[in-house]
């Protein structure tokens, strides 16, 4: 899809974005200080210079509107919108669980602006938290945090299962739960991957709230589809497959990313997308892995690959690699 006939660009770039009347919105992964987009303390692999911020980042060739409601920051576009905010777990200190809360507030508010924007379908989220798995108020960090979100996804009035949003959950170094949404006005279709349990009826052995998100969803854009791979990994039913094979549990996410892809192409013909058609972010528990995961990734995808690496803590201890994706809409990768 040509560039500049496309609503909706990626730009992944070390630099802080230089126009950002063209900006929808974006993250910093790495230390910044400057652009004002919200950071996330992580690490990228698989470059001369880890410690080099990496911004992804959401761009238009349509006039975008930037807004802020407090700590949220929003960019609106015609048809989309891209929403962030950060928050501090200390503000809610008193709460019994920090993180519940703060994560129940962050949704809510999300939910609340695009309600008032009127962009009220959110397409893909992405979620990132310290100390993953932490234990806070007896529960595992990570199931606190599912917790605030599907409590926040009830308060609100919206489907706890079955046509939600994609999103992914990573582990941080540190720094403050940062949740950003990309968002429209008509509602994507959320696709679900017939290898796995949807993430939604997973049994509470995984916590007493389950995750509230799709495998993947397809929004579309001047009629055109755009593909939004959840965070993505070694899974099988809802339990995890090959503990400690970070190479078989790559190639594991990869016949699961393929199912979805069927299953993508299945419900909607229009959105027939290819592993070299997509744009990964590939996140390592263990940076020695890079080059490995690299080499089965570049294979398996050809030449076409085009991918970042990203040092997280999945969400699952015994989980050591996990991958999200989209397609779509065109990828500006800048030096």
């Amino acid at each position: 899809m040509p560039t500049e006939h496309a609503p909706l660009e990626l730009v992944w770039t070390p630099r802080s974005p230089a126009a950002p009347t063209a900006l929808l919105g974006g993250l910093c992964y790495g230390p910044d200080g400057e652009s004002g987009l919200p950071e996330v303390a992580l690490a990228r692999l698989g470059v001369p210079r880890p410690d080099t911020p990496l911004f992804s980042l959401f761009a238009s060739n349509q006039p975008v509107e930037h807004a802020r409601f407090g700590a949220l920051r929003l960019w609106r576009h015609p048809d989309c919108v891209f929403a962030a905010l950060s928050i501090e777990e200390n503000t809610y200190r008193d709460f019994p669980s920090p993180l519940r809360e703060a994560s129940r507030v962050a949704y809510r508010t999300l939910f609340d602006v695009l309600e008032k924007e009127g962009y009220s379908a959110p397409w893909r989220f992405w979620n990132y938290l310290a100390d993953i798995h932490g234990e806070e108020a007896g529960l595992e960090r990570y199931r606190q945090f599912n917790y605030g979100r599907q409590q926040a996804f009830a308060d609100a009035g919206r489907r706890v299962n079955a046509a939600v949003p994609a999103a992914c959950a990573l582990g941080s170094q540190g720094g403050p739960l940062v949740v950003a949404v990309l968002a429209g006005r008509e509602p994507a279709l959320a696709v679900e991957n017939p290898r796995q349990v949807s993430a939604y009826d997973y049994p509470s052995d995984y916590g007493p709230r389950a995750p509230t998100f799709a495998r993947a969803c397809v929004s579309s854009l001047d009629g055109r589809p755009q593909l939004w791979l959840s965070g993505t990994a070694s899974i099988v039913g809802h339990r995890t497959r090959h503990a400690g094979d970070v190479a078989e549990q790559t190639r594991e996410t990869l016949r699961n990313i393929r199912a979805l892809l069927d299953e993508a192409r299945r419900r909607l013909p229009g959105a027939d997308f290819a592993l070299s058609a997509l744009h990964y972010t590939v996140y390592l528990r263990h940076p020695e892995h890079q080059p490995r995961v690299a080499a089965l990734l570049a294979a398996e995808v050809g030449t076409m690959l085009n991918a970042v690496y990203l040092q997280a803590d999945i969400c699952r201890a015994d989980l050591l690699v996990e991958i999200e994706a989209s397609a779509g809409h065109p990828l500006r990768v800048a030096p």
